[in-house]
């Protein structure tokens, strides 16, 4: 009898594993199924992104115009941001994972805002914009997480793991569960918010006349760009506090 409600059990657990909230495409890769809409969206944004610096680094002028100036005026961006929050000192080898993570997600929550995924039919689900995957997320939190915590040791050795105790040791299960939910909440607030402004432009353009939401289109474009700059503001100021003396 003990047995038969352990494979109750063990059935009714499985079946609760595999509950998925609407349609999606997988591949079957081996073993594996991969989320085929996630990667098609993400290969696209990946190559807009090297396009892009591509033709505009193609012939690099002294003084610099068109593509080129833009690039630099991007860049030039990115470089205050990461200098802002990790420091004139140590900023300038983090320039380059700031800057892919903020690039990345400012494409890919503008291509959801303004590419009409939609027209292209898959035999599962729909493609979007590959931020609002809670997958693409939490890929783009973990790295983070490993910076910080590489930065901080590299920076001041074993002084680093003396945060765990401070300001005395009673929080040290505290502090330990911080690094947790670092990453957690940067990868849950991007995708809850990219969907939710899908959400709030598609509902009203199935109800009405699609020049009616163009409004809150142009609201979308706003916010999808600040949710680029609210995510790859706080990994650098995570980077930026792991190497600091104090926590």
């Amino acid at each position: 009898m003990r047995t038969l409600n352990f494979l109750n059990i063990s059935e009714n657990s499985y079946e609760i594993s595999v509950v998925e909230v609407g349609q999606h495409f997988y591949w079957q890769l081996g073993h594996f199924q991969v989320h085929a809409q996630v990667l098609i969206t993400s290969w696209v944004v990946i190559a807009i992104l090297l396009c892009l610096a591509t033709s505009a680094t193609r012939k690099l002028q002294t003084i610099p115009s068109g593509g080129q100036n833009f690039v630099e005026y991007v860049l030039e961006f990115i470089r205050d941001l990461t200098r802002t929050q990790i420091g004139e000192e140590e900023y300038r080898p983090w320039v380059p994972f700031i800057g892919t993570m903020f690039l990345f997600i400012f494409v890919s929550n503008w291509s959801g805002a303004l590419f009409p995924w939609r027209i292209f039919e898959l035999p599962h689900g729909e493609l979007a914009a590959p931020t609002n995957d809670i997958n693409t997320t939490v890929a783009l939190a973990l790295p983070t997480s490993v910076a910080y915590s590489y930065a901080g040791p590299r920076k001041r050795g074993l002084s680093y793991f003396g945060k765990y105790i401070r300001p005395t040791p009673v929080l040290l299960p505290i502090n330990i569960l911080e690094d947790f939910t670092k990453p957690s909440s940067l990868s849950f607030r991007l995708s809850g918010n990219i969907l939710a402004d899908e959400l709030v432009v598609a509902v009203p353009i199935s109800l009405v006349p699609p020049i009616v939401p163009i409004p809150m289109m142009f609201l979308g474009l706003f916010t999808s760009a600040i949710q680029a700059l609210i995510l790859a503001t706080p990994a650098a100021a995570y980077i930026g506090e792991s190497m600091e003396g104090h926590h």
